[in-house]
């Protein structure tokens, strides 16, 4: 792992650097140890309309070293199951913990 900025990260570049450190992203540990999905969460939350499918793509084969377009389908198909639930519950909104708050 390391610390070095997401910027040395392949296929990451400017607008999603910006966007990662501004969702509280600044460096390669800090993604590796949330994962891509939840930093696909992060994204999407922050950046709803800018931040699609290919944002998770991207972060997934940079953790992994590779282009997106080299995910593995299996990879792919997982990745895009996660950013359904995301985008669902972006549409849903914020969860209240009771029917009457």
């Amino acid at each position: 792992m390391s610390d070095a900025p997401i910027s040395t990260l392949p296929g990451i570049g400017a607008v999603t650097q910006g966007r990662l450190e501004e969702a509280g992203i600044g460096t390669i540990l800090e993604l590796r140890a949330m994962g891509s999905v939840e930093a696909y969460r992060r994204l999407k939350f922050t950046f709803p309309r800018q931040v699609s499918l290919n944002a998770l793509y991207a972060l997934e084969a940079a953790l992994r070293g590779c282009h997106w377009l080299d995910l593995p389908q299996d990879v792919k198909t997982a990745l895009q199951q996660e950013a359904r639930a995301i985008d669902e519950a972006f549409r849903r909104g914020p969860v209240t913990r009771c029917a009457t708050c």
